[in-house]
């Protein structure tokens, strides 16, 4: 939270977009950031929105920065309903947080990474899951099904992104890495995405 915050501070963004809102406390989170900045908006994806969930969203005194949407995240309907929400030339976030497997964080990476501003992020969470296969409730299967997973293959074969994590602004430990439950999951935009087609159309012609 504590890099988050400080990334939503830095990157002033327009829109945060979030999959996987359960109790909406991360929606109401990033809200409120931006009501302490002055600016942005949050965007909220969830296959189920509860009635009592709802209710208490539209009730919260930050609603007016909150756009629920219900749906799965990855149905080609919802990411459309999601683009039209978002205005030319605004600076666009994203955090994935709903259904951690890697094929569905794969799929969510696909699409929403091109809403991505470059120099922002989108953030593919809790993929510490690899490192809990052995753990009380855990699945061995996450050593390889998880979200960190996922953001290393989407990195290697998209070269607009790379896997940077934010700069600690403050560290008067001996740690070099950090302590977090999102390892390899700040996926940053370093350049729009190079059109292949164009790239041919371009061999051809010369």
């Amino acid at each position: 939270m504590l890099r988050y915050q400080e990334v939503v501070f830095a990157l002033q963004p327009d829109v945060i977009i979030e999959t996987g809102i359960a109790h909406g406390g991360s929606l109401v989170f990033s809200a409120s950031l931006c009501k302490l900045i002055g600016k942005g908006r949050v965007i909220g994806i969830d296959i189920d929105v509860r009635p009592h969930n709802h209710a208490k969203l539209e009730a919260h005194p930050l609603k007016s920065l909150i756009t629920l949407i219900e749906g799965a995240s990855t149905a080609p309907d919802i990411v459309a309903l999601v683009k039209q929400h978002v205005r030319a030339g605004e600076k666009v976030l994203v955090a994935l947080d709903s259904n951690h497997s890697y094929a569905h964080v794969t799929a969510e990476l696909a699409a929403y990474a091109p809403l991505v501003t470059p120099g922002s992020y989108i953030i593919a969470t809790d993929g510490l899951m690899r490192d809990l296969a052995d753990a009380p409730r855990g699945d061995p299967t996450w050593t390889r099904d998880n979200p960190a997973r996922a953001a290393e293959d989407f990195v290697a074969k998209h070269n607009d992104f790379v896997l940077e994590e934010p700069r600690w602004k403050f560290n008067e430990s001996t740690l070099a890495g950090n302590v977090t439950h999102w390892p390899n999951a700040w996926l940053k935009r370093v350049r729009q995405a190079i059109d292949q087609n164009s790239l041919s159309r371009l061999d051809l012609d010369s």
